[in-house]
């Protein structure tokens, strides 16, 4: 069995593969990169390394031959083609090379999401549906990484806004997604959608646990979606910044990333890493 992932010299990417490697051999593991040098200087001994550009169809073909189920990291956004494009390259590309499986790394409740950031993962889910491909749809929630900006300021004891009011989160460690990533790659007979995430907490719950991690005193305080521009644009961020977080903020308030499932914690076979834990893990980095 050929196992690939591709955008594989990131960080989930790279997460993923090392939980891959504790159950397969890195000769049945297929590195997807744009940059062979580099995946070669950051990846295990043994995994094949095989250059292919999501904008490169053909490339992506020859990337994919031989291989039998593979992990789709999502592109970022914003990049040239656009990443639907891109991704339908990769989807054209698994049809035409034989890829027996694919498990997408999509968007929460994308079946359901308005915001502007599922846009794309709607695309590609609908795409993969057509194709014919044997598929999941791994639904992310959140990393909590996401929020190392606050993370950082409440342990330097600084204090902070956010636009979120009382929308819950599903924050969970990257690596807890990478891991369930690896582990549906591996599953014979995965579902169809899995929706991935922690149990759901405000901004005023991650204060709450971060105090509690640190000791600091500090203010996460909720404010208007002008409010939070201004605090933004005060920090001298450029506007296409503060539109794109202000977005993300407005996102988490309509509830977009408020998951109910356990799909992450019954695939890892344990419960999630505690908050005030995973945001210790993060400040130790």
């Amino acid at each position: 069995m050929k196992y690939a992932i591709s955008a594989a010299t990131g960080r989930f990417g790279q997460l993923a593969i090392s939980y891959l490697l504790k159950v397969v051999d890195a000769g049945d593991v297929v590195a997807i990169v744009r940059d062979a040098a580099k995946g070669r200087s950051v990846l295990p001994a043994g995994v094949t390394v095989r250059q292919a550009d999501y904008g490169d169809e053909a490339a992506l073909t020859q990337a994919l031959t031989g291989v039998d189920r593979l992990l789709f990291i999502s592109s970022v956004p914003g990049g040239e083609p656009s990443r639907q494009q891109q991704h339908a390259n990769v989807i054209q590309a698994a049809q035409t090379a034989g890829v027996a499986f694919v498990a997408y790394t999509s968007f929460a409740h994308a079946d359901t999401a308005q915001s502007p950031l599922s846009t794309d993962h709607v695309a590609t889910e609908k795409a993969l549906r057509a194709s014919g491909l044997r598929h999941s749809f791994l639904r992310n929630a959140w990393y909590l990484e996401n929020e190392s900006s606050y993370l950082q300021a409440g342990a330097n004891g600084q204090n902070a806004v956010y636009a979120a009011g009382q929308g819950r989160i599903s924050f969970a460690l990257e690596r807890e997604y990478a891991e369930a990533a690896a582990q549906v790659l591996m599953t014979p007979a995965p579902k169809e959608v899995y929706e991935f995430g922690g149990e759901p907490r405000t901004y005023a719950d991650l204060a709450a646990a971060l105090s509690q991690v640190t000791g600091k005193s500090f203010t996460f305080k909720s404010v208007d979606d002008a409010a939070y521009r201004e605090s933004l644009q005060a920090a001298g961020m450029d506007q296409g910044l503060v539109a794109g977080l202000n977005s993300m903020q407005a996102m988490m308030r309509a509830g977009e990333l408020d998951v109910t499932s356990s799909d992450l914690p019954d695939v890892l076979g344990r419960p999630l890493t505690s908050l005030p834990d995973a945001i210790h893990e993060i400040l130790q980095r």
